[in-house]
């Protein structure tokens, strides 16, 4: 098979997972998802593509492994409820008019946000498709990384990526699967310049890949329903620690 090698370089980075009252949390790795979005984006489709969007997510294969370790970062922000957008009564899909509870602070008041974030981090990924000659074809998903229809974004519209995303000298690579093709991908420094220091590196892959590698499989919920976005599940994936090329 072959998979595109994309470079996530950024400030700031966030990888879709579970809200806790306030705190919304980043996960450790991309979901199929996001690299489903991540990928439309770039071909020019919208949320209205819903059935094509669903067709693309049946088909993305990847893995992911982090070349420099992120530092986790929480941004404090607050929402002002008293705004008079947002202080009227909210209908509901039932049909009734719900209104927040409470005394008029948590009604009208100051509600603080915290959003978790990855800082200071560089992570390669290998993309590939199943069914790879179905449009889009990898060749068709490599075009629109070069050339993106619109700005690209890592996880959040926040995070913009620092460098462009498709790896600058070996952008689609040939391998047995998509970890032995992530493991034949040079691993970077924080400068994108190749490391020959001889180490593991921590990754995740398809869990059904059986791969001989020590590791410990997850069960993710991150997967869309395009039409009504709604987050399902699980997904199970492997992770574990892994080394890379070293040219």
């Amino acid at each position: 098979m072959k998979a595109l090698i994309l470079r996530f370089d950024g400030l700031l980075m966030s990888f879709g997972s579970f809200i806790v009252d306030q705190h919304g949390y980043t996960d450790t790795f991309p979901g199929t998802s996001m690299l489903t979005g991540l990928t439309a984006n770039a071909l020019g489709w919208t949320h209205a593509d819903f059935e094509k969007l669903e067709a693309l997510q049946r088909r993305i294969i990847y893995a992911a492994r982090w070349d420099e370790e992120p530092q986790t970062i929480i941004d404090y922000h607050t929402v002002d409820l008293g705004q008079p957008k947002m202080s009227s009564p909210g209908w509901t899909t039932r049909g009734t008019p719900e209104h927040r509870s409470g005394g008029p602070a948590a009604r009208f008041g100051t509600h603080q946000r915290y959003r978790h974030y990855w800082t200071d981090g560089l992570m390669t990924v290998a993309l590939g498709l199943k069914e790879e000659s179905v449009h889009p074809t990898l060749l068709d998903l490599y075009e629109a990384f070069k050339r993106p229809a619109r700005p690209l974004f890592l996880g959040r519209k926040t995070c913009l990526p620092s460098r462009p995303l498709l790896d600058p000298v070996t952008p689609i690579v040939e391998g047995e699967n998509i970890l032995s093709i992530l493991s034949q991908v040079p691993v970077w420094d924080r400068h994108g310049t190749v490391v020959t220091e001889e180490r593991k590196y921590r990754a995740n892959w398809p869990a059904e890949l059986n791969a001989a590698v020590r590791s410990q499989v997850r069960e993710v919920y991150d997967l869309r329903d395009w039409r009504n976005q709604v987050v399902y599940g699980p997904s199970r994936r492997a992770e574990g620690y892994i080394g890379g090329a070293k040219s």
